[in-house]
């Protein structure tokens, strides 16, 4: 019994090694295509599920009555990224585990070629749902632990989703990114330090974010919470937080001067089927992806948008790197403010003379 045990702990190691070594080489292409072409988003982000099961007091992208996106709408907003040339797609909310059709789409996501990602609070995860995750095709999967023990502020603490994170070190085929925050709203710094210790300990790579306002703006850190984020960047530098450079600025409490691509490289489309440039962001372009192009892709690509200097979305930094040493932009948008004098679009930019 112990040798035939032995075999299948080898067969199902060999098994992961070689989904690992077949998407990292997926990922590899992907980004030389990037390289190649500037003509297409390389990262959306799609809500399928609104309502959540919990209510982070910092947390402006959850209601807790909607119903989930119909699956034949989901899959046709799929089917439109993939003809936009989508790289990498990532499913978010709301608690999308709350899909009754997640599989599906996750499915729907792989047919199209691309990147099949998934950010959740992990609370539904049980050992036959990460089996079914695997078997739609998941690659990748973030889940925030925002402290130790449960609080007024987050429930998504250690003490809850411990057990969770050893079903996926079992079970688990897909990448396991753990991302811990400090700032604004986190009582106890220190305990970034102590769910990024657990996530390496566990097999996972291991974040670290700096909690944002309403708008996606940076809030600095005091003394305390940049030790922590000091210690917690070290422990991690050979992790997937390599890509997180962008933040030693917002830890000073500096602008970054950086070329946001969003609406361009970096797509949020909400429930409703329209595209936006973050989830901070709403309401530009807000445009429906049906109706979305390459003219759009390629003129949101050239836009330079008023909120980058103290943004702290972290995907659309890591996105927007691709391109941080081309194409200068041409184009300007101030997100949430009037549209001042010079030659407007439809889409209300404002051409930079």
């Amino acid at each position: 019994m112990a040798l035939a045990n032995s075999d299948s702990g080898r067969s199902i190691n060999a098994q992961r090694k070689w989904k690992a070594t077949t998407r990292k080489l997926r990922e590899l292409g992907s980004i030389a295509s990037a390289l190649v072409d500037t003509g297409h988003p390389y990262m959306a982000h799609v809500v399928p599920m609104r309502r959540c099961n919990l209510a982070c007091t910092y947390c402006n992208e959850f209601d807790d009555v909607s119903d989930p996106v119909p699956i034949e709408e989901m899959e046709r907003r799929i089917d439109e990224l993939g003809r936009l040339g989508t790289s990498v797609i990532t499913i978010s909310g709301g608690e999308p585990l709350l899909h009754p059709e997640l599989d599906r789409v996750i499915a729907r996501i792989r047919k199209t070629g691309a990147i099949a990602g998934m950010i959740t609070n992990g609370y539904l995860l049980m050992p036959d749902r990460i089996k079914r995750l695997n078997h739609a095709g998941l690659d990748h999967m973030q889940i925030s632990i925002d402290n130790v023990m449960p609080d007024a502020v987050s429930k998504k603490s250690l003490k809850v989703l411990d057990a969770k994170l050893k079903m996926l070190a079992e079970h688990a085929d897909f990448h396991v990114n753990i991302n811990s925050v400090v700032g604004g709203g986190i009582a106890n710094p220190t305990d970034a330090l102590t769910v990024s210790e657990r996530a390496l300990a566990l097999g996972f790579s291991s974040t670290i974010g700096i909690i944002h306002d309403g708008s996606g703006q940076l809030k600095p850190l005091g003394e305390e919470e940049r030790t922590v984020w000091n210690k917690v960047r070290q422990l991690t530098r050979r992790s997937y937080s390599r890509f997180n450079h962008f933040q030693e600025a917002i830890a000073n409490g500096q602008p970054n001067d950086w070329r946001c691509r969003a609406g361009g490289r970096y797509l949020y489309i909400c429930e409703f089927g329209l595209v936006h440039y973050c989830s901070q962001q709403r309401g530009y372009p807000g445009v429906p992806l049906a109706e979305y192009g390459r003219a759009d892709v390629k003129r949101e690509f050239l836009t330079e948008k008023s909120c980058a200097p103290n943004c702290t979305i972290s995907c659309v930094h890591q996105v927007s790197y691709i391109d941080h040493w081309r194409a200068p932009q041409t184009w300007h948008v101030t997100p949430g403010a009037s549209h001042g004098a010079g030659e407007e679009t439809a889409a209300g930019l404002v051409q930079i003379r």
